[in-house]
C-alpha cells in the first residue's frame, strides 16, 4: 500500500440503522476502486467487514471494520460500524478517529431509530456528515417523501444533491445537482448522460436552495447573492465544502450499494466535502501532560513528535491482540519503541501494518493522520496514547455509555474458572461497552453490557473462542437485614471437656442506628477484662455478615456492651468472640428483624410521546417518579427510583415502549424495607436454597 501525505487521507466512519446497507456500502466501494475482483454478499457471509463466524451465521455486523481503500491516488480509511445499539461502544470508538461520517439510509424503511441515532452522535461531536439513500432500486421507493422526511426530522441542513433518473429496476443513476450533470452507472463504471428537460426542471428549485446556502459560507459570497451575481463552479465547491464541514450544510445523495450505483460520486463527494485529518480539530489536537504540567498540543504533521490514539482492540486466541491506532501527530516505524503515556509503560513496535477486514498488509511506517495497527502489545488497551518517550502526551479516552443489562455468569464445570477470569478479562479489552466483575456479597461474577445480543455473542464467543461453556442468569439482589427495636440480650459461650474450658458470658444492648456498625463498651468494674472487649465487639461484627432473618449482611446497627462475666482460667478471646455472636442472634428474636432492599436512582430518557407508558410501567415495578424536565426537543428526562430487583429487565421493556429510542442511567441510591408480603417469599426462597 501507498504512503500517503495528510491532506490526500480521508478517515469516514458508516454509520446508520441495522440493515441498512452499511457492509454492503464497504464491500460496493472496495469493488469500484479496482481493488476487488467480486463484491461480496452478507447473506453469503463472503464480505470483507463480516469476517468472524459470529458475524457470517448472524449475517450483522458486531464489531468494526477497517477497510483501507486506495481512490484516485487518495486514501480512504473506510470504518464500517454496527448498526445495532448493543455495540454502540464500537461506534464511539470510531467517531473519536473519523474525520466524516456517512450515514445509510434505507429508502424503503426511511427514518428509523439508528438515523435519529447516528445524526445525534454525529452533532455532539460536531462531524461533518454525507447521507446515502441506499436501496432507491426497490419497489414503492418515494423520493420527494424522503427528502421531506429527512427535512421534518433534521431541518434546514438537508441539502439534497441528486435527483433521480429512473425508479425502481428502471433507476439507473441521478442528476448531480452541483455540477448539472447526469449520472448513469452500469454496475462497474460511472458515465456522463445528457439530462432532459424534465428532469432540469425538477433540478432547479432543488439548485437553487444549494445557491443559498453556498452564499450563507461566506460574506463576499453573500454580497454577491444579493447582487443578482453569478458564482463560479470554484466558489460552489468551496462555499459547500465550508458548509459541509461546519455541519450547516449536509448533502443527500442517493443510490443502490448492491448495485455500485451512486458510488462513485459518494467517493469523489467524500474526498472534495469530507475534511483532512489537518482539517479536523483546525489542524491540532489537546492532550495532556502526564506530569501534570499541563496542556500539551501536538500539530497534524508528520515532522512533529509522534503522538496516537488506540481506538479499537482485537482479540484472536490464536493470533493475540491487535491495537488500531490514530496516528494524530508525527510518524511511527517498525522497531521503534513508544512511551504508552496513559499506563507510563515502554512498548515496542513489533510487526506494523494495515488491516483490511481480517488481511493485514504489513507497512514500514504510518504517518500522521493515518490509522495503523500493531500486535502483542504489553500494556496498550483501547483508549490509550501512545507518543514519543522524549514528549510524553496523553489523549482524553473514549466515553462509553455504563452497562444497561447485567447478568450472572455460570459456569458448566469447575475446570473452566481460570479460563472464564482470563477470557472475560480478554473480551472486556476489546469491548469498552462490556464488563466483568466479581461481587463479593453474592459471590458472582457478574456480566454488564448495552443489550441482550451483545451478551449473547459474548456468551457464543466464550465457547467458540475460549471453549468455555457458561450460562448467563439473572442476578441476586444484594439485599440487608437491621433491627427495628432495642433488645437487651445475653451471650453465653460456656464449654467444658475437660481440661481447660471455655468460658464467656456477655450483656449487650442492640439498637437500630443510621451509621453502618457502631461498638461501644459501658462495661464498669472489670466484668468483662479490658482485654476480651475486642474480641465480643469482633464476635458481633462476624456474626453481622450473615444474619439470622435470611442469611443477609446486617447493617445500621449500634451495640453496646453492658455488663458480663468471665473465668480467671477458662475465659479467652476466643471464648468471647462466640459470645458476642450468640448475643446478636438472642437479640434478633426480640428486636423485629427486617429486610432492606437496595433502591435505585434512575434517570429515564424517552420521546415526549411515551411519558404515559414510562410512568405507568414504573408504577407496576414499585418505583416512584421524582421529576421530569424537558431534555432536548421531543425528549422527556425522567427521575425515579425502583428497587434493583424490579430492575434487572429494564431494557427490553423500555425498548419496546420507546421502540428503542429511549435510554437510561441507573445507580444505587440506598437501602429501603422491603414490604412484608414481597420480605416473606424472599426470605423463603432463601431458605429454600440453602436446604
Amino acid at each position: 500500500m501507498e504512503k500517503y501525505k495528510v491532506d490526500e487521507i480521508r478517515n469516514i466512519a458508516l454509520l446508520g440503522h441495522g440493515a441498512s446497507g452499511k457492509t454492503t456500502l464497504a464491500e460496493a466501494i472496495n469493488f469500484n476502486s479496482a481493488k476487488g475482483n467480486k463484491m461480496g454478499s452478507v447473506d453469503k457471509g463472503s464480505t470483507i467487514s463480516d469476517y468472524t463466524n459470529e458475524e457470517k451465521n448472524r449475517k450483522f455486523s458486531i464489531s468494526t471494520s477497517l477497510i483501507p481503500i486506495e481512490w484516485d491516488n487518495s486514501k480512504y480509511n473506510i470504518l464500517d460500524t454496527p448498526g445495532y445499539f448493543d455495540f454502540v461502544g464500537e461506534v464511539f470508538g470510531s467517531l473519536r478517529v473519523a474525520g466524516g461520517a456517512v450515514i445509510v439510509v434505507d429508502a424503503l424503511a426511511g427514518i428509523e431509530v439508528g438515523t435519529e441515532k447516528a445524526w445525534k452522535f454525529t452533532e455532539k461531536r460536531n462531524i461533518p456528515k454525507i447521507i446515502f439513500v441506499n436501496k432507491m432500486d426497490l419497489e414503492n421507493v418515494n423520493y420527494v417523501k424522503i427528502i421531506k422526511e429527512l427535512k421534518d426530522t433534521f431541518g434546514a441542513k438537508i441539502a439534497p444533491f441528486a435527483i433521480p433518473n429512473g425508479v425502481e429496476n428502471d433507476f439507473t443513476g441521478f442528476v448531480n445537482v452541483v455540477d448539472l450533470v447526469g449520472r448513469k452507472y452500469d454496475g462497474k463504471s460511472c458515465c456522463d448522460v445528457k439530462v432532459s428537460d424534465e428532469l432540469l426542471k425538477k433540478v432547479d428549485p432543488v439548485r437553487d436552495m444549494l445557491i443559498e446556502a453556498v452564499a450563507e459560507s461566506d460574506e463576499a459570497l453573500m454580497e454577491k447573492y444579493f447582487e443578482g451575481e453569478e458564482f463560479t463552479n470554484d466558489e460552489i465547491h468551496e462555499g459547500l465544502r465550508k458548509g459541509v464541514i461546519s455541519g450547516e450544510i449536509v448533502p443527500v445523495l442517493i443510490g443502490s450499494a448492491e448495485k455500485s450505483i451512486g458510488i462513485h460520486t459518494l467517493m469523489n463527494m467524500v474526498y472534495d466535502y469530507m475534511p483532512t485529518p489537518k482539517d479536523m480539530h483546525e489542524g491540532v489536537y489537546d492532550g495532556e501532560n502526564p506530569k501534570g504540567d499541563g496542556i500539551e498540543q501536538r500539530k497534524v504533521d508528520e515532522n512533529e513528535p509522534f503522538s496516537a490514539f488506540v481506538f479499537k482492540t482485537i482479540v484472536d486466541p490464536f493470533v493475540g491482540k491487535i491495537s488500531l491506532f490514530k496516528v494524530y501527530s508525527g510518524k511511527v516505524a517498525k522497531g521503534d519503541e513508544v512511551l504508552n503515556s496513559t499506563h507510563d509503560e515502554n512498548e515496542k513496535i513489533g510487526k506494523l501494518f494495515m488491516v483490511k477486514g481480517k488481511e493485514q498488509i504489513e507497512v514500514n511506517e504510518v504517518v500522521a493522520g493515518d490509522i495503523g495497527a500493531v500486535s502483542k502489545l504489553t500494556y496498550t488497551k483501547t483508549g490509550d496514547t501512545l507518543c514519543d518517550k522524549s514528549a510524553p502526551i496523553v489523549y482524553p479516552g473514549i466515553s462509553i455509555p455504563k452497562p444497561a443489562i447485567f447478568k450472572s455468569v455460570h459456569i458448566k464445570s469447575r475446570d473452566d474458572e481460570s479460563k472464564l477470569s482470563e477470557a472475560l478479562h480478554k473480551l472486556s479489552d476489546e469491548d469498552l461497552s462490556f464488563i466483568n466483575e466479581w461481587n463479593n456479597e453474592t459471590k458472582e461474577t457478574l456480566v454488564g453490557g448495552q443489550g441482550a445480543k451483545q451478551l449473547n455473542v459474548i456468551q457464543n464467543r466464550l465457547l467458540n473462542d475460549f471453549d468455555v461453556h457458561v450460562t448467563f442468569q439473572t442476578p441476586h439482589v444484594a439485599y440487608r437485614e437491621t433491627i427495628t427495636k432495642i433488645a437487651s440480650v445475653q451471650g453465653k459461650h460456656k464449654k467444658q471437656s475437660g481440661g481447660s474450658g471455655q468460658f464467656g458470658i456477655v450483656e449487650v444492648k442492640f439498637e437500630p442506628t443510621s451509621e453502618g456498625f457502631v461498638f461501644e463498651s459501658k462495661v464498669v468494674g472489670g466484668s468483662v477484662p479490658r482485654q476480651y472487649i475486642p474480641a465480643v465487639e469482633k464476635g458481633i461484627e462476624e456474626a453481622l455478615e450473615k444474619g439470622e432473618l435470611a442469611g443477609y449482611k446486617v447493617v445500621n446497627l449500634k451495640a453496646t456492651l453492658l455488663d458480663g462475666k468471665y473465668h480467671p482460667v477458662d475465659s479467652s478471646e476466643q471464648a468471647f468472640k462466640a459470645a458476642g455472636r450468640k448475643a446478636l442472634k438472642a437479640a434478633y428474636s426480640i428486636a423485629k428483624p427486617i429486610l432492606l432492599e437496595p433502591i435505585m436512582h434512575i434517570e429515564i430518557f424517552i420521546p415526549d410521546e411515551n411519558m404515559g407508558d414510562i410512568m405507568g410501567d414504573m408504577n407496576k415495578r414499585r418505583g416512584r417518579i421524582l421529576g421530569m424536565e424537558q431534555d432536548e426537543k421531543g425528549y422527556q428526562r425522567v427521575i425515579a427510583e425502583a428497587p434493583q430487583s424490579e430492575m434487572f429487565e429494564y431494557l427490553p421493556t423500555i425498548n419496546s415502549i420507546t421502540k428503542a429510542r429511549g435510554y437510561f442511567n441507573m445507580r444505587f441510591e440506598r437501602y429501603e424495607e422491603v414490604p412484608m408480603q414481597i420480605a416473606m417469599k424472599i426470605i423463603g426462597a432463601k431458605k429454600s436454597d440453602e436446604e
